[in-house]
């Protein structure tokens, strides 16, 4: 009884030994899943390679992704079948399917146009079915293998514009308009404008919007929007902000318009700084009075212009007189011939 005994439990540990063996030959030790990008933009295409670190006569490579954010491409390493939003790659070396062993698989999937934000996502992948090239089994992997991916627009850097018209003038409020735009502006969930100034000695200047419940608020000292922040981001997007400024006295005045993040410690987003001359009033100009120049002479010399004209009645009967005498005379003389 006790030789059975002892040849049971003989056999016993040969089996666990044959058994733990055969799990660690089983195991694929040297699998490796990558990716060959983690941001991919609208267009673009990333690739899920699968390396097995051995010869493989079968296998399953099943690859779930969001149909909402990528579409299957191609594959390498066996035959694909896309159900929509998952790829199922399969390999059949042991069944005469394919030609020779495989070592590697490969699944492309490409970001779709339309996206506007920024999308994390992932590729869960297990693998079953898996064999070697003599038909030895080995364990499925069935705990999905998460490769994580970003899928995102390119972004354009925001743009800050300061607009105004005509020259500014201290103590006079200047309607300016603040303009913060980008062709495809990354999106931020809270974020708010400030405002710093740089000014003349002694002087100062106000950067003034009102906001819908009539309150005025000054930029420079408490900024624009609300405490948490506001939305922005997006295809060509365009906030614009009606401003007042008003310069105390005339000079070169520097202001630096900032967007910030709430949700990232106010980390700056985007910073411009204009540099505002401010010019003194003109004074009202008088044209002065027109001179009067006297006429001169030939010699250049001023002639007298006189005060009164001379009567010319008078001249006029005696140039007449001596005529009419003359002709009396005649007239006489030829009376007394007769």
């Amino acid at each position: 009884m006790k030789k059975i005994v002892n040849i049971i439990a003989i056999f016993l540990v040969l089996f666990l030994l044959t058994f733990t063996v055969n799990i660690y030959a089983a195991s694929l030790d040297n699998l490796e899943i990558t990716t060959d990008k983690q941001t991919v933009h609208p267009g673009e295409t990333v690739t899920l390679n699968v390396q097995f670190g051995q010869d493989m006569g079968a296998y399953t490579v099943n690859v779930d992704y969001d149909e909402n954010l990528l579409e299957y491409v191609s594959s390498q390493g066996g035959t694909a079948n896309n159900t929509g939003s998952k790829v199922i790659l399969t390999y059949y070396y042991n069944a005469g399917a394919d030609s020779t062993p495989s070592t590697s698989a490969s699944i492309s999937f490409k970001a779709k146009e339309a996206i506007i934000t920024t999308n994390p996502t992932d590729l869960s992948v297990t693998l079953t079915g898996l064999g070697d090239p003599d038909a030895n089994p080995i364990d499925d992997i069935t705990v999905p293998i998460v490769k994580n991916l970003i899928v995102e627009p390119v972004y354009v850097d925001y743009d800050i514009a300061l607009n105004y018209t005509g020259e500014i003038v201290p103590k006079e409020e200047k309607n300016m308009e603040i303009v913060i735009s980008s062709t495809m502006g990354k999106s931020y969930a809270h974020t708010r404008i400030i405002a710093e100034a740089v000014t003349p000695n002694g002087e100062s200047v106000k950067l003034l919007a009102t906001d819908s419940q009539s309150l005025e608020h000054d930029i420079i000292q408490s900024g624009w929007g609300s405490a948490d922040g506001d939305a922005i981001g997006g295809k060509d997007v365009v906030k614009k902000l009606a401003t007042r400024g008003v310069f105390s006295d005339y000079g070169d005045y520097s202001i630096t318009l900032k967007l910030i993040d709430r949700d990232n410690s106010d980390s700056v987003i985007a910073s411009k700084t204009f540099t505002i001359a401010v010019k003194e009033k003109p004074a009202e100009i008088v044209p002065p009075a027109e001179e009067q120049v006297p006429p001169t002479t030939e010699n250049n010399k001023p002639t007298q212009t006189p005060s009164t004209l001379p009567k010319t009645g008078n001249t006029i009967y005696l140039s007449i007189l001596p005529i009419v005498a003359i002709l009396a005379i005649v007239y006489i003389s030829l009376r007394k011939k007769k």
